[in-house]
């Protein structure tokens, strides 16, 4: 059969496949029960309870039925989600990836004037919560859009007696790939979290980036280490659910249970942060636990140690740096071990690798643009297929951003080697000016926690009269571990040029952090004013 007009015209030419709706598309849990129904999709570590992708396409579609029904949502209607990682997150996930609306996720760690900020600019329909959180929800100024509450807890089960007694059905609708799957807000220090918008284009290609550079499918079962407010929680359980592999789902970070699940061999792959690795050495369980069903850990957010790496390479797993934001990914790069030697990596611990099989990358000049050659610094800029569709309602940022041809502009300072391997080495937009010297915070801190004492810092610029702004930090110290101010000094003059030393080093309990979870420099800052 011939649909073209003309004899020798391609009927495709005019066809955008991304803006096509197709059936599969968010439709996630029904492709994969069609697929692999019974397989188990999720352990859920608090429960105890295994569920297969059959009973998790059926609890989507009994959510997904009474969004559409009861609540009368509709595609491209926003959903907003205050909870911790539990199945109901998930459920709410897959159900609607059926349906077309978009689930924005929000940290319970945000203050109430930033939730308010940020559910006026989502305007949602309906606000799901955790009953732990419903103080905080009781202070908020909500939308007059929002036009359903719904509480999930733990005692009353209204998630499980009302929501999943709803007669299942087919809800799918076709979706096309440009179509908007998650609003996800991120954020720095100085001004209001931006909003992302993520389409289910960037989390299927995200996908299969992963699979196809390699960090995917050689497990049967990868514990979810990141929050689902974060891209990261997404970033790990869409690929492992399009793989057919199972999710162990935890509510929270808990190094005991995590502990357990590795003793009870529930987990072969898991990605971390440090601080995640140091709380596990910590723990009294740590030198107890059985890690030989542990493949593989990759860490995230920043370079992880080597004393931290020694300790589980000591055990015979490799760890291996990876690299993502969530406007240019959320997966770009991964080290990918070129040996067998656990020594490769130890060597190159620094580095993030390089970019993933569909992911195009360069390193620019910060004032030119132009691009640099290897071993000089300069801003890494990403273009892929999964890279963002810009921040809500915030045009002028977003084009700061992302060009018209595609690049990212991360604003991560990078340098790569002869070998092609890429370094971080801080942020464009943290550097302050010493003398006329420029600093990036990152290395300064990075320095620091290569002393054995040190478990974390954060370093930031205070006003200096001489040097216009000198460098201070914060530590952290390993539990049972102390070093002096005139030691960790002594520690990063070896290792840094002299304007790099902070004037003033302070142990502190914990590292000030943002809502959104990210380093908090302007309180350090503040700190030492």
């Amino acid at each position: 059969m011939n649909f073209s007009s003309n004899p020798g015209e391609n009927p495709m030419g005019s066809i955008q496949y991304d803006d096509l709706p197709m059936n599969w598309v968010g439709n996630w849990a029904g492709r994969r029960a069609a697929l692999t129904p019974n397989r188990t999709a999720l352990y859920d570590s608090f429960t105890r309870k295994s569920y297969s992708f059959q009973d998790m396409n059926e609890r989507a579609c009994r959510v997904g039925a009474y969004l559409l029904d009861t609540l009368g949502l509709e595609k491209g209607d926003v959903l907003a989600l205050i909870c911790r990682n539990r199945i109901e997150s998930i459920d709410l996930y897959l159900a609607c990836g059926k349906l077309g609306i978009i689930l924005a996720p929000l940290s319970q760690r945000l203050k109430r004037p930033e939730l308010d900020d940020l559910l006026a600019r989502l305007k949602p329909r309906a606000l799901v919560y955790e009953g732990q959180f419903a103080e905080l929800v009781s202070t908020l100024s909500l939308p007059m859009s929002v036009q359903a509450q719904i509480v999930i807890d733990d005692e009353r089960m209204l998630f499980d007696n009302i929501i999943l007694k709803t007669e299942p059905r087919d809800v799918n609708i076709p979706l096309a790939l440009n179509d908007i799957c998650l609003y996800v807000h991120t954020g720095g220090t100085t001004a209001v979290p931006k909003i992302c918008i993520i389409s289910h284009r960037q989390m299927v290609w995200n996908s299969v980036d992963l699979v196809a550079t390699g960090t995917v499918g050689a497990c049967n079962n990868v514990l979810i280490t990141f929050p689902f407010f974060h891209i990261g929680g997404w970033n790990t359980f869409t690929p492992l659910f399009h793989a057919g592999i199972t999710s162990v789902l935890l509510r929270e970070f808990n190094a005991g249970l995590i502990l357990d699940l590795i003793d009870e061999k529930r987990v072969e792959n898991f990605g971390a942060v440090e601080a995640m690795l140091q709380f596990l050495i910590a723990h009294p369980k740590f030198t107890q636990t059985d890690f030989s069903n542990v493949k593989a850990i990759t860490t995230a957010a920043a370079p992880c140690s080597k004393s931290v790496m020694e300790t589980f390479m000591a055990k015979g797993i490799p760890i291996s740096q990876t690299y993502g934001m969530t406007e240019a990914g959320p997966s770009n790069f991964a080290y990918i071990a070129r040996t067998d030697s656990l020594e490769e990596l130890l060597t190159n611990s620094n580095s993030i690798g390089t970019s993933m099989f569909h992911c195009d990358a360069k390193i620019v000049d910060q004032d030119t643009g132009e691009v640099l050659s290897f071993g000089n610094v300069g801003v890494l800029c990403l273009r892929s297929p999964h890279n963002f569709d810009g921040y809500l309602g915030d045009p002028a940022r977003s084009e700061k951003v992302l060009s018209p041809d595609g690049w990212i502009y991360t604003g991560d300072l990078a340098i790569q080697d002869q070998d092609g391997l890429i370094s971080i080495k801080g942020r464009a937009d943290n550097m302050f000016i010493s003398g006329g010297e420029n600093i990036s915070p990152e290395e300064i801190e990075q320095t620091l926690m290569k002393h054995a004492a040190v478990a974390g810092a954060i370093c930031a610029g205070i006003p200096d009269n001489k040097w216009g702004q000198s460098p201070v930090a914060l530590v952290v110290f390993h539990v049972g571990k102390m070093a002096s101010d005139e030691d960790l000094k002594a520690h990063c003059r070896q290792n840094l040029a002299d304007y790099k030393v902070p004037k003033y080093i302070q142990p502190v309990a914990e590292l000030p952090l943002t809502g959104a979870g990210k380093l908090n420099r302007n309180a350090v800052a503040a700190i030492f004013a």
